[in-house]
């Protein structure tokens, strides 16, 4: 029996191989530096208190100078990304971590809140591009068919990342006094300088065009190429819609809404659970990174069973919906009862934020009529993930005026009760017969 032939080049076995030798070779890569970049811009988290010491930044001066990382990665994520497909992904993503890996070690000389601001400010201006590149760089490489597999393995990088961020970030944290540098000041330059060794790795690893692959036959890269291609001209083929036009649209707005509710609870953890943990007391600076691991493990745990038990679910809403009370329950009974019982009340924070981040994205990719999806969860990720400006600062400047986090947790509890709301009125079409057509469940429950 003769083998297929796919038009334009090649075969479907030798596409199959091509894909796997990519996933085999520029993955575990790929994944290493989402691992580092998830704990390069979260590791401020472990050293509030010493900045507030040593350099007199207050709890409001934390939370602006921990967000003010998004709006410089918000203001300079689409150039970046046209840079990448300029100059290719091989000198591009390389770039952005080596130069966000200098920001982080020039952060060991913060002397004032000013220069604190400014170098997470040009941090995001740094890393601004990493994510959406490195999926950018999965549709040059991959067809669509194959791409999911690829994005789910590379975003399981970022789970584990806030897993290790803790213990590694607090072993550092140990070396205080060692040389007469602060523990804090040896944790960015130590983590700077790993961040920089592996972009200089990637350099060597990476590769930017299908056919520069020398570990592809001949015939695996024109199967690969060809298939790419196809999906790209049908891409290209899809019609404009502004932004706008887009921002507008009510299914947009709705899971905007939603996002940005779940960033915020998701950074406001990030950034303040290692204060949070500290006022337990008593606790080394390891021991204080390792207890802040616990929440995530229990999250990662969740969100893998959550995602096995509902990949098959004609709805995915109501799920969503558990999750984000969950969320809402966790924050506020953080507010309650001794600093280890809050540990216990942010792990369901956490759980809940983890299991709803693994339902939406599925069901934002369904919910969107299909001239709109791609563009539409671009401008859904790229204004919802604002919650990480304002969520830090809110929490911050309440914390500075109530002497307490309450507010902030009593807010962050607020904000995912509503957004349960708007996962009322989100679109499910999975399962509809006609990808962007409102289905009967969809009508009814709005």
């Amino acid at each position: 029996m003769s083998e297929v032939v796919i038009p334009g080049g090649g075969t479907p076995d030798a596409e199959s191989r091509a894909v796997a030798k990519f996933l085999r070779r520029m993955l575990p890569i790929l994944v290493l530096m989402l691992l580092v970049n998830q704990m390069d811009r979260t590791n401020v988290g472990f050293v509030q208190d010493e900045l507030r010491a040593d350099v007199g930044v207050s709890a409001t001066a934390y939370g602006l100078g921990a967000g003010l990382f998004f709006i410089g990665y918000a203001l300079f994520e689409v150039p970046s990304n046209m840079l990448l497909e300029r100059f290719g992904a091989r000198v591009w993503l390389t770039r952005i971590m080596i130069t966000w890996g200098l920001v982080i070690v020039t952060m060991c000389f913060i002397h004032n809140v000013t220069t604190f601001y400014v170098l997470r400010f040009l941090l995001g201006v740094a890393e601004a591009g990493f994510f959406p590149g490195v999926l950018l760089y999965f549709t040059q490489w991959l067809p669509d068919s194959s791409r999911g597999r690829a994005s789910a393995i590379f975003l399981g990088g970022s789970a584990t990342a806030y897993i290790v961020t803790g213990p590694i970030t607090g072993a550092l944290l140990e070396l205080h006094g060692t040389g007469g540098f602060a523990g804090w000041r040896w944790m960015f330059a130590l983590e700077g300088l790993f961040s920089i060794l592996v972009g200089v790795v990637a350099g060597f690893f990476l590769v930017s065009r299908i056919e520069d692959a020398r570990w592809l036959t001949q015939e695996e890269k024109d199967a690969l190429s060809t298939a790419v291609a196809r999906d790209e001209e049908a891409r290209a083929r899809a019609p404009k819609v502004s932004r706008l036009k887009l921002i507008l649209h009510p299914q947009v707005a709705l899971l905007t809404g939603v996002f940005f509710a779940m960033a915020l609870t998701g950074y406001a953890i990030t950034f303040w659970l290692p204060s949070l943990v500290d006022d337990i007391g008593g606790l080394s600076s390891f021991q204080v990174g390792l207890l802040t691991a616990v929440p995530w493990i229990c999250a990662v745990i969740a969100m893998y069973t959550v995602s096995h038990f509902t990949d098959k679910a004609p709805d995915r809403r109501p799920y969503l919906a558990v999750a984000l009370v969950l969320s809402a329950v966790g924050t506020f009974l953080a507010t309650l009862g001794s600093p280890w019982f809050g540990l216990a009340a942010l792990t369901l924070a956490a759980v809940g934020g983890k299991c709803a981040a693994t339902l939406y994205w599925p069901m934002a990719q369904s919910g969107l009529d299909l001239k709109v999806a791609a563009p539409g969860l671009a401008v859904v990720n790229s204004i919802g993930n604002l919650g990480g400006f304002v969520s830090p600062f809110l929490f911050g400047y309440l914390k500075d005026t109530t002497g307490s986090t309450n507010g902030g947790l009593y807010m962050l509890s607020a904000a995912s009760l509503l957004a349960v709301v708007g996962v009322l009125y989100i679109r499910n079409t999975r399962g509809s017969g006609t990808p962007g057509a409102v289905s009967r469940t969809a009508t009814v429950a709005s």
